[in-house]
């Protein structure tokens, strides 16, 4: 009877790291950003990312009200895009992560909702048709601040994990800078389709040039 118990458990942790190596594999293997790590704190799970030059396209969500929402309408433009709403009727395979950006305002903030081009588009990217009101970005390299968390980004979720996200930094950073919450512009990254239940990967992005950090670029 133990024997089999025994069995049964492994099985089930096989099974488990399948699907944890099929899922690392599913994600490492889309397209996203390039970037090397500068600093990693271990015991906040913070890293210090110096990204490369990377291109957007962007929907812009004025005066939101839902982090949620926002990212469904703006994603909802930005996917049409991709699937061949632009001058070219070209379709590009989707890449990692979609990110909002969220801007506050004085009647609330503007979301700006992205999608990372792929590099054979990134020098020339097909024209968005007009009725989609997208805008390109370009980013030169940069460093952030980024936290990972798991499970789906929501409203609640995000005001928790930015909020826990300020007080690590500050004490990080004691000394060098101040970041106030209120006024502080957040990107939420996401990497899994809203299909994915489980095993989900989101990461807050703050940019980290005024934490002075040896090996950042300054602005």
């Amino acid at each position: 009877m133990e024997e089999l118990e025994e069995k049964t458990w492994m099985l089930m942790i096989l099974k488990f790291l399948i699907i944890l190596l099929t899922m690392i594999n599913y994600v490492s293997s889309i397209e996203s950003p390039e970037y090397r790590v500068i600093l990693q704190y271990l015991e906040s799970d913070v890293e210090i990312r110096l990204y490369e030059e990377s291109f957007w396209v962007s929907a812009a969500v004025r005066n939101a009200t839902s982090f949620e929402k926002s990212t469904k309408d703006g994603f909802h433009r930005v996917y049409q895009y991709i699937r061949g709403a632009n001058l070219n009727s070209s379709q590009m395979v989707i890449t990692a992560p979609i990110l909002t950006t969220i801007v506050p305002g004085t009647h609330g903030p503007d979301c700006y909702v992205k999608f990372y081009l792929p590099a054979k588009y990134a020098a020339a990217p097909p024209l968005p048709k007009t009725e989609l009101d997208l805008q390109f970005e370009r980013w030169t390299s940069q460093c952030l601040a980024v936290k990972s968390f798991s499970g789906f980004a929501q409203d609640e979720s995000i005001r928790n994990e930015t909020r826990a996200f300020v007080v690590t930094l500050n004490k990080i950073f004691d000394g060098r800078t101040k970041i106030l919450e209120d006024t502080a512009i957040f990107s939420i990254a996401q990497y899994n389709a809203s299909s994915h239940l489980s095993g989900r990967l989101n990461e807050v992005w703050l940019n980290a040039s005024a934490f002075a950090v040896e090996g950042c670029p300054s602005f």
